[in-house]
């Protein structure tokens, strides 16, 4: 474990940046063990996967012993970007600890968004849960408070920690985040027992425009949820395209070689396979419904929104003063 006091930060010149780097008092790179394991392992629970080592980034907000609420956040199909930066200065502001995640370079990838076989889509919950266990041992941190918060595939990841089955499987008994914060996850693929999700808050939020992650097949599975009684909710901003909230990103970027399964329509049978449902053949990203390109923008409206969301939710489900 590395710390570094803010003192030294501010003498590297790192973190300069208003918003949060005031109120950083302490910041701890943490490594934890995970696993990796493709989606059938995943779902079928066979095998503990290939242990690995990964990092972790802790940033605690002010000095003192009193326990902190935190955020876990992980990362989308291009690494740790200026995005969740942005929602890790953001959230220390607010009097959050912020724990970000590199579920890529231990497992000796670089980004996935040309390439998404690299690793499977589930395994960040994995990582998740394995920074569940290490956080509700820190002595700065309230284990009873902490949430989790995804980008893109570190979204759908967000969104599928909170089903009962996953934890069952993988997390560890009666160890639970205390709510669910996806930014424009996949929602195409529906899995056995999806709708017995957990009772803390699940909070969604996703542009209508969003033309990597479409967002009718979110629409459609918060219903039934919604229709299970389950405490999730879906904010939609009109007009918002993928990562709307890179608050850099003033112009948008095109990513003609980036994979998408907008088209695909996916379902998990027996012994943890996902099929394409058309086919009714294993799903691989060379089906003919994977597509390619896609653009990412930032919008403005949308970012001060969905931050102010994010603000009630710290300040109603983990208590920040």
């Amino acid at each position: 474990m590395r710390s570094i006091g803010i003192g030294l930060l501010v003498a590297l010149g790192i973190g300069t940046s208003p918003s949060g780097l005031a109120q950083i008092a302490r910041m701890e790179v943490h490594p934890f063990a995970s696993s990796t394991l493709t989606d059938q392992e995943f779902l079928s629970g066979q095998g503990p996967g290939k242990p690995v080592a990964l990092g972790g980034e802790l940033r605690l907000p002010r000095p003192g012993t009193d326990k902190l609420p935190a955020v876990v956040l992980l990362h989308g199909s291009g690494g740790v970007s200026g995005y969740v930066i942005d929602w890790e200065q953001d959230l220390n502001a607010m009097g959050v600890a912020t724990f970000v995640i590199d579920s890529f370079t231990a497992r000796g990838i670089y980004r996935t968004d040309f390439d998404q076989s690299q690793l499977g889509r589930l395994n960040m919950i994995v990582d998740a849960y394995r920074a569940l266990d290490l956080l509700t041992k820190h002595p700065r941190i309230d284990p009873a408070r902490i949430a989790l918060m995804g980008f893109s595939r570190g979204g759908q990841a967000a969104l599928y920690a909170g089903l009962q089955r996953f934890q069952r499987m993988h997390g560890t008994p009666d160890v639970r985040f205390a709510a669910y914060i996806p930014f424009y996850a996949s929602c195409g693929t529906t899995f056995r027992e999806d709708e017995d999700m957990t009772d803390k808050p699940v909070r969604i939020f996703h542009g209508t425009a969003d033309e990597m992650v479409p967002i009718e097949p979110c629409r459609a599975y918060v219903a039934r949820l919604q229709a299970k009684g389950k405490d999730v909710r879906m904010t939609e901003y009109e007009g918002a395209g993928h990562v709307f909230d890179w608050q850099a990103l003033k112009k948008p970027v095109r990513l003609d070689k980036a994979q998408s399964t907008r088209r695909c329509e996916l379902v998990e049978t027996d012994g943890g396979v996902v099929v394409n449902a058309k086919t009714r053949q294993p799903f691989t990203f060379a089906d003919s419904c994977v597509e390619l390109g896609g653009s990412i923008a930032y919008d403005e409206q949308a970012s001060t929104a969905v931050r102010k969301a994010v603000r009630e939710i710290v300040e109603t489900v983990l208590k920040a003063p």
